[in-house]
């Protein structure tokens, strides 16, 4: 295996198919909803046309309505009602050593096909990686991965990186359900990759978890303040948070519940995760993206700061504290 060839990898586990399909079975019996995605509006996107349903098992505040992955913002990730039928889904999810973010039961239907896209920000550049375990396919249900053509075996679990292109053709007579698990990425969670896939990690580039790191409602008080945040910060590649021709957007930082919330143009947009020293991640996301505040004589110095493995792009703007 090179260093270039890691899009994919089989993972330590194998799960009891019968008692997967037993699980399946039963939620058969609910309404999967559309496929939806998660994009530029920061809110989930329109239902998709295609034959692609979803069922999720965990999502943002356990919502039985989420269908997309989600992405920053106020409430964490919870399990849904769904997942209360399914002990035994409950208890591989509860094996895996690392903090879930979305676990959705996706089907798609015979005859279905998703064009070939990128999904971003995943992979072990970015902090969290995407897996699969399959419940049901065909030898015509294929994903073809950075070139690479799959049909992954009911019962496995696999590691994609479908920050690379990839496209899903379901040619066969029947559906693929796979069950889709987003995780965030910790030296534990990397020891269930196979050696050989261990050997050829460029471990400079993995960005891993950061816990957070809590602090008081009276420390979180000073980092209230008023600024302008870069576009390119909510929702950019690294190469655009610099760009000048992105207008700032009005924000400010305030208290909720003993957190504190980043609101953009006058809305709540996230919560905010202290990751020590000062630096935070928004809720939701990864150390992918964060913000780290610095005191100054009379306010703050807000480094937003965006990073892909062992590059980071950073712009400052200066905060207004607001008065105690």
């Amino acid at each position: 295996m090179s260093s270039g060839n890691l899009s994919a990898a089989r993972l330590k586990g194998d799960f009891d198919v019968e008692r997967l399909l037993a699980e399946l079975a039963v939620l058969e019996r609910t309404q999967w909803a559309a496929q939806r995605t998660y994009g530029e509006s920061l809110e989930p996107s329109e239902d998709t046309v295609l034959d692609w349903r979803v069922l999720p098992l965990r999502s943002p505040d356990g919502r039985a309505d989420r269908t997309d992955p989600g992405g920053l913002g106020l409430v964490e990730y919870a399990t849904t009602p769904w997942l209360e039928k399914t002990p035994y889904i409950q208890s591989i999810l509860d094996s895996l050593p690392t903090e879930l973010r979305a676990v959705r039961l996706m089907s798609l239907g015979a005859g279905a096909e998703v064009d070939e896209h990128r999904d971003q920000p995943y992979g072990l550049a970015a902090g969290w990686v995407r897996l699969h375990i399959p419940f049901v396919t065909n030898p015509e249900a294929v994903l073809t991965l950075d070139g690479q053509q799959h049909t992954w075996q009911p019962g496995t679990l696999w590691f994609g990186d479908f920050s690379r292109l990839h496209s899903v053709r379901n040619g066969g007579s029947e559906r693929r359900v796979h069950l889709v698990i987003d995780a965030y990425v910790n030296d534990e969670l990397l020891e269930l990759f196979p050696a050989e896939f261990r050997d050829h990690i460029r471990w400079s580039e993995v960005l891993l978890n950061r816990p957070e790191i809590p602090l008081t409602e009276d420390e979180l008080t000073d980092f209230r303040s008023t600024f302008a945040i870069p576009d390119a910060f909510l929702y950019g590649e690294p190469e655009e948070l610099a760009d000048d021709s992105r207008p700032d957007r009005p924000a400010r930082l305030r208290l909720d519940g003993g957190r504190l919330v980043l609101e953009v143009d006058d809305e709540p947009r996230a919560a905010l995760v202290h990751l020590g020293e000062g630096e935070f991640r928004a809720l939701g996301w990864t150390a992918e993206r964060t913000v780290k505040a610095e005191r100054t004589g009379d306010g703050l110095r807000l480094r937003f700061r965006m990073r892909q493995g062992s590059r980071m792009e950073e712009t400052v703007r200066t905060a207004a504290t607001a008065a105690a």
